[in-house]
């Protein structure tokens, strides 16, 4: 599992001296790829507008199980065996293309009265989400071999991955989880525009006058 959001804000910090450092949409620890992130006050002050970018994934998926996180990172319940044709799987990828009201996994940042829905789901409390309205912009299928599925995926600010994921497992009524995903845009922000973290060795190896993307 990869570093959260917050470790590499945290990592700026420490290589920056920079204790203002903010990001623009959390991105899973089991996730790659493109997170925008502003240092010092001067651009923390302008992140509130990228929050709101739309952002294109490279998704895998795996059918015939699924877990209580919506990825590999919780327990994996066999739920059939099934094998759906590509033009099912096809149909049900293009099902989900526009508007949506889609359920946050439990397991997610989102917060119920200023604590983390993962935070109070690993304390085993009960975790009630509302559904929120997302819209899938596009899916296109990449390859199929049962029982993984590649996609990519532009889809609106608040759209979780992991839920699309579930959800298609259920409607395909195989089960499914996210196995891999990859962030490679955020509005006109892509990843081969980004500098990766380990690159980041002081303040001068940010590039100026931009808020940068870190891999």
């Amino acid at each position: 599992m990869g570093p959260t959001s917050h470790d590499v804000v945290d990592v700026l910090r420490r290589i920056t001296g920079e204790e203002t450092v903010g990001h623009a949409g959390t991105l899973d620890p089991l996730a790659s790829g493109l997170l925008i992130l502003a240092v010092a006050k001067e651009y923390t002050k302008q992140i509130e507008r990228f929050k709101n970018l739309g952002k294109i994934y490279e998704a895998e998926i795996s059918l015939g199980q699924q877990s209580e996180t919506y990825d590999s990172e919780g327990n994996l319940v066999a739920v059939s065996s099934r094998e759906p044709k590509e033009k099912e799987v096809i149909d049900v990828l293009k099902s989900f293309v526009g508007a949506n009201e889609q359920l946050p996994p439990i397991f997610s940042a989102k917060k119920i009265h200023g604590v983390s829905a993962h935070r109070l789901a690993r304390q085993g409390k009960a975790v009630e989400l509302r559904p929120s309205a997302v819209e899938i912009y596009s899916i296109k299928l990449v390859d199929y071999s049962y029982p993984q599925i590649s996609f990519t995926a532009k889809v609106s600010a608040g759209t979780y991955i992991r839920s699309l994921a579930h959800d298609i497992g259920q409607k395909l009524g195989t089960g499914a989880y996210l196995s891999n995903l990859r962030r490679t845009n955020i509005g006109d922000f892509s990843v081969a525009q980004a500098v990766k973290l380990d690159e980041i060795k002081s303040l001068a190896d940010l590039p100026q006058g931009r808020i940068p993307g870190v891999v």
